[in-house]
């Protein structure tokens, strides 16, 4: 029986009770396929912060790299300022940890509700995968003269070439493994950021050309390719991008893919400590009212058993996730609008697998 180490941060708000649903999900499968999952929970959240004034100290850090995986439920409290506890605990553990990788998928499942006209679940499954650790979000700059009229602030997009070598090594992979249309599309503004972008460009034609001559190489400019995820998704197979522009297009996959009820995400370390968490947020108006939608924790409990290599329990999941979507039975994704509990939809997946 293979064994994993699992660290559960439940979080804030509704976090806890959608990841007890997710791990009653991994559980049933994992019990099918024969894995063994050992959680230890940690309570890192608003709450503990404005109990001791911690967010996630070093120590913390140091005990989170004997895991196997990190399974997050949500973070962000409304009686605490925004970005104290996303920096303090998200952003801390995303470049300590190395999780260099953000891994988006962008899949419409059946009788989920997609803007996007005559569109269906054949047309919306691609994966965006978005460097994590570079760029932008380094913050990489400063102000001059603050608070006077000639006030100048600078914030500066920065990469090197090993930095976009290993996000592309990893999406060119992750494209091989997916084995569907063989597409790799680098999103980027290169016609504008002519160094960044062409260093981008340059690493995309290298490494396919030397090393994946199996796999199609093409290029969107980062407006079209908003543009394509809303005329055309079926398009796309694979997207790899920087990190700014990979945060603002997977906000959008989210909505195409039918909105938050339903999207996962993971930060990987491809040869570390991962960590895999809904998107959607806490929602704290909704907590204690089991009418949360817990399926977007139930897939990053899926892209967890993914990324640790056990494909045929993560299988399953999804497919129990498709089957209870397929059977109409859940009427929503919005919070109280499933025809169903929290809890009756963590009941109604794990049944399925």
């Amino acid at each position: 029986m293979k064994s994993y180490n699992i660290a559960v941060m439940p979080g804030d708000g509704t976090g806890p009770e959608v990841c007890k649903e997710g791990i009653k999900v991994l559980d049933t499968a994992c019990a099918k396929f024969d894995i063994k999952l050992n959680y230890q929970e940690f309570d890192f959240g608003g709450d503990r912060y404005i109990r001791t004034g911690e967010t996630l100290p070093d120590s913390a850090i140091e005990e989170l790299r004997k895991f196997d995986s990190i399974y997050l439920g949500a973070i962000g409290h409304p009686d605490v300022k925004p970005g104290i506890l996303e920096v303090g605990i998200l952003l801390k553990a995303r470049f300590a940890l190395d999780q260099y990788i953000n891994l988006r998928p962008v899949k419409l499942y059946p009788n989920v509700y997609t803007p996007v006209k005559d569109k269906g679940p054949e047309d919306i499954d691609f994966v965006v995968v978005r460097e994590n650790s570079g760029g932008i979000y380094t913050g990489m700059g400063g102000v001059v003269g603050y608070g006077t009229e000639d006030e100048m602030a600078t914030q500066i997009m920065a990469y090197n070439r090993k930095t976009i070598e290993r996000c592309m090594r990893y999406a060119y992979e992750y494209t091989q493994k997916r084995n569907k249309k063989k597409l790799l599309t680098l999103v980027h503004k290169c016609n504008v950021m002519t160094h960044v972008g062409d260093l981008w460009v340059r690493v995309h034609e290298e490494m396919g050309n030397s090393d994946y001559q199996d796999i199609k190489q093409d290029y969107n400019h980062v407006d079209a390719c908003t543009m394509w995820m809303v005329k055309s998704p079926e398009f796309y197979d694979v997207i790899v991008t920087a990190n700014m522009f990979g945060d603002i297009i997977t906000d959008l996959g989210a909505m195409v893919q039918g909105g938050m009820g339903i999207a996962a995400g993971g930060n990987i370390n491809p040869e570390g400590v991962s960590m895999f968490e809904p998107i959607g947020g806490s929602a704290p108006k909704y907590t204690g009212q089991n009418c949360i939608n817990p399926l977007a924790a139930i897939g990053a409990a899926q892209m967890m058993l993914e990324t640790l290599g056990e494909d045929d329990a993560a299988k399953a999941i999804d497919g129990a996730v498709y089957d209870a979507l397929a059977s109409g039975k859940i009427k929503d994704m919005g919070a109280g609008k499933m025809g169903m509990t929290t809890t009756e939809v963590g009941d109604f997946v794990a049944s399925l697998i």
